[in-house]
C-alpha cells in the first residue's frame, strides 16, 4: 500500500514558524509532481504549493514570500517551511502526491491525513 504521512503541525503563535513534512512509503515505481494543500475551516480546500521533481515550484499569493516547499528525492519526503505564520494559515495541511506504482502504470494522486495547523495568539 501507498501512505502519506503529514508531521509537524501544531498551535503557534502570528510571526511564527512551522517545517511540515510529508513522508511516502510503499511499493512505488516513482513519485512525481508533490503539492500541500490546505483547508481552513468552511472553505474549500485549496493548493498552498507544488514542486515538481525537477524543483520547480509553484506558490499561491497568499504565501509567497512566507513558505518555501522542497523535497529530497532520496528520502521520497517533502517539506513546507512556513515562516512569519499568519492566523489565517489556520487550516488542515495536507500532502498530495502524483504516485506511480509500476513502471507502466498510470500517475495517479495520493493524500495524506493531514495535520492541524493553529495560528493563534
Amino acid at each position: 500500500q501507498v501512505q502519506l504521512v503529514e508531521s509537524g503541525g501544531g498551535l503557534v503563535q502570528p510571526g511564527g514558524s512551522l517545517r511540515l513534512s510529508c513522508a511516502v512509503s510503499g511499493r512505488i515505481f516513482s513519485v512525481n509532481a508533490m503539492r500541500w494543500y490546505r483547508q481552513a475551516p468552511g472553505k474549500q480546500r485549496e493548493l498552498v504549493a507544488a514542486i515538481t521533481t525537477g524543483g520547480t515550484t509553484n506558490y499561491a499569493d497568499s504565501v509567497k514570500g512566507r513558505f518555501t516547499i522542497s523535497r529530497d528525492n532520496a528520502k521520497n519526503t517533502m517539506y513546507l517551511q512556513m515562516n512569519s505564520l499568519k492566523p489565517e494559515d489556520t487550516a488542515v495541511y495536507y500532502c498530495n502526491a502524483g504516485i506511480r506504482r509500476f513502471y507502466n502504470s498510470d500517475d495517479t494522486n495520493y493524500w495524506g491525513q493531514g495535520t492541524q495547523v493553529t495560528v493563534s495568539s
